[in-house]
Parts: structure tokens; C-alpha cells; sequence
């Protein structure tokens, strides 16, 4: 009888004017978060740091996610009493956030397989990181790489070497630089620009379809729940810092000039995604169950395979491509690496402490 208790409809048509609010405060929030760094980006008076805080402050904050706020409570969900049959007979929350892991990492390599096999048809080829030979894993999304580089020993292209100077390999390499770097007019550079730009946007994307997933659950909670006070604070600020994380990534993209609108557009649609949640949870509340079977499937569902997504991101993306594999930035000094450490230590922390209330 307890059990049925605790799966019936229980939602009080309380505080309706503060849920409409909310739908407002945590859109300029999250809009704030997001924009910040993309907006500060191009200002001078921003020292280096602020943005370095920012990027990695947002890995930590993405890793806490995953764990705290998606794979704990999807272990909750899918492990409701009131849920029967196959649902309570294995451990659903780890397989899903398992099979989402390889499903992005087999989506990546097929990805990163067929644009480089088109690109190399076009004479180009690509290393994400050329400040340093030593780099091992030339991948093709890293969000502060390099541009693409431009084969040269294509006849068709236009530093191709001429026969009767084969030893001019400095004047060749001047003039390979002149031409990748100013030269906005020659259509194999615009071709590779648009492709790097795009590769880049395709794994940002990634890890805002794992933020939005979550984010759409966390707003459709907040316009249903009891506990609204509470939870409303803790929102805030989580998509404050969740808005920040993406918001650096975004800002730190090298893209051409006919993708930049796309940092903003991304930008709002992680923004949008929670108040669209609240408005739907606020017109659902006098019947929508958050303790019944198709709740508690659904989201739990749904918080696995963004914790696997996240997970994927932010530790293969975020931590092993831009500081493990990263040569430049495993030469860095010891200080250097320390203050990196200690931003994405802060943003695990603060989002893992959010996580006691929400």
C-alpha cells in the first residue's frame, strides 16, 4: 500500500506565479553563463587567465554533471519500486551510460574517417596540434587546434615545388605560410577554413546535446515539484556554471567568418532548453506523475545516456585532448598545470555540492 502511495500523482497547485517567474530569472541566467566568455572573448582588458579559469572551471563542472546530476539520479529512477518486471532485474543506469559512450565513440571515428577521407581528395590534411611535431593524436575536433594544413605536394596546389628548385624549401615554407595566413581569396583555404570550422562545431555539438538533454529534464522537475524553493536557487546556479562551461568552449572555437553566428545560436538554444522544460512541466503539473512508471523510464533514460555522453566529453575531450595529449600543454610549467588542475577541481566541487540539494 506504501509502495502505491509513494508512485500516485501528488502535485499541489502551489506557487504558480514564482514557476511562471522562474521561467524568465533562469532564461537570463543561463543566457548570462552562456554568453559571457563568447561576448569578453575579443576584449583586450580580459587577461588570459580569466579565460583559461573559464575553459577549464566549465571541464569540471561538466565531468560533476555527469556524475552527480545525471548517473546518480538515473540510478534512482531506473531503480524506482515503482518499477517491475525486466526494468528490476538489472542494473539499467550503467549499461545505458555505457552503450552512450560507444555510441558517441563510434560515431566520432565514422565521422572523423569520412571527413578525412573527403578532405584528403581536396589536397588537405590536418594537425590539431602543429605548435609541437611531438603530437601523437592529430584529431579532428579539438576546440583550440590549429587550422587545417595544406598539402603542398599537390600539383594543383600553388606552392607545389618546381623541379629546378627543389632545394628552396625555406622560400616554400615562407610563402606556404603567406599564403594559409592571408589569403582569403584562394578557394582551397576558404574550403579547409569552412571544414575546420565545421569539425570543430560538430564536437561542441556533442557536448551541448548532452547539456540540453539534462537541462529539459531539470526544467520539466522545477514546474512540477513541491519542493520548488529550493530546487528554483540550486538551478540557478547550476545552469549558470553549466551555461559558463559550454559558453568557453564556444568562445574558444577558431571559426570563419560565415559560422560565427553559430557560437550564438548555440549558445541560446542550451539557454532556452530548461524554461522550455518549466513552461512544459507548469502546463503538465496538474497531471503529469513524476513518480509513475513512465516518469521514472523516461528520465531515467534519458539522464543515463547524457551522463554517458558527458562523461565521454569530458574526459576524453575536455581532459585527455587538451592536457594529456596536449603537447604544449604537458611542457607547461609546473604552476601552469597546477592552476589547471585547481580550476577543474572547483568546478567539480561546487557542481558535486549543488548536488546535495538538487
Amino acid at each position: 500500500m506504501s509502495d502505491l502511495a509513494e508512485c500516485s500523482l501528488d502535485n499541489a497547485d502551489d506557487r504558480r506565479g514564482l514557476r511562471i517567474g522562474a521561467v524568465f530569472i533562469i532564461l537570463v541566467t543561463s543566457l548570462a553563463g552562456t554568453f559571457a566568455p563568447i561576448i569578453l572573448r575579443s576584449s583586450s582588458f580580459i587577461p588570459k587567465p580569466v579565460f583559461q579559469f573559464a575553459k577549464f572551471f566549465g571541464s569540471g563542472v561538466i565531468i560533476a554533471t555527469a556524475f552527480i546530476h545525471l548517473l546518480a539520479p538515473a540510478f534512482e529512477e531506473l531503480g524506482s519500486p515503482c518499477l517491475s518486471g525486466t526494468w528490476t532485474e538489472y542494473d539499467w543506469a550503467p549499461a545505458i551510460a555505457m552503450a552512450a559512450v560507444y555510441g558517441i565513440f563510434f560515431a566520432e571515428i565514422a565521422a572523423y574517417r569520412i571527413g578525412t577521407a573527403r578532405l584528403s581528395k581536396l589536397g588537405i590534411t590536418y594537425s590539431s596540434h602543429n605548435e609541437d611535431a611531438t603530437d601523437a593524436h592529430a584529431h579532428a575536433h579539438s576546440p583550440n587546434r590549429a587550422p587545417l594544413d595544406v598539402d603542398t605536394s599537390s600539383p594543383e596546389h600553388p606552392l607545389h615545388g618546381h623541379p629546378s628548385h627543389p632545394h628552396n624549401h625555406a622560400e616554400t615554407e615562407d610563402k606556404r605560410r603567406d599564403v594559409e595566413e592571408s589569403s582569403v581569396d584562394k578557394p582551397i583555404n576558404d574550403l579547409s577554413s569552412t571544414a575546420e570550422g565545421a569539425a570543430q562545431l560538430i564536437a561542441v555539438a556533442v557536448l551541448e546535446f548532452g547539456v540540453v538533454l539534462h537541462s529539459v529534464i531539470i526544467g520539466l522537475t522545477l514546474g512540477v515539484t513541491d519542493d520548488f524553493v529550493t530546487l528554483f536557487i540550486v538551478i540557478i546556479f547550476h545552469q549558470m556554471f553549466e551555461g559558463l562551461g559550454l559558453g568557453s568552449r564556444l568562445a574558444g572555437l577558431n571559426l570563419p567568418s560565415n559560422l560565427r553566428w553559430s557560437r550564438y545560436a548555440a549558445g541560446a538554444f542550451y539557454a532556452i532548453c530548461t524554461p522550455v522544460g518549466i513552461a512544459i512541466g507548469i502546463g503538465a503539473r496538474n497531471s503529469y506523475n513524476g513518480n509513475g512508471v513512465a516518469a521514472n523510464i523516461v528520465s531515467g533514460v534519458l539522464d543515463a545516456t547524457s551522463a554517458g555522453i558527458l562523461l565521454y566529453t569530458g574526459l576524453v575531450e575536455l581532459l585527455a585532448h587538451e592536457i594529456l595529449l596536449n603537447p604544449r600543454m604537458m611542457k607547461a610549467s609546473s604552476a601552469h598545470l597546477t592552476y589547471v588542475f585547481c580550476c577543474i577541481l572547483l568546478g567539480s566541487g561546487l557542481m558535486a555540492l549543488l548536488g546535495r540539494w538538487a
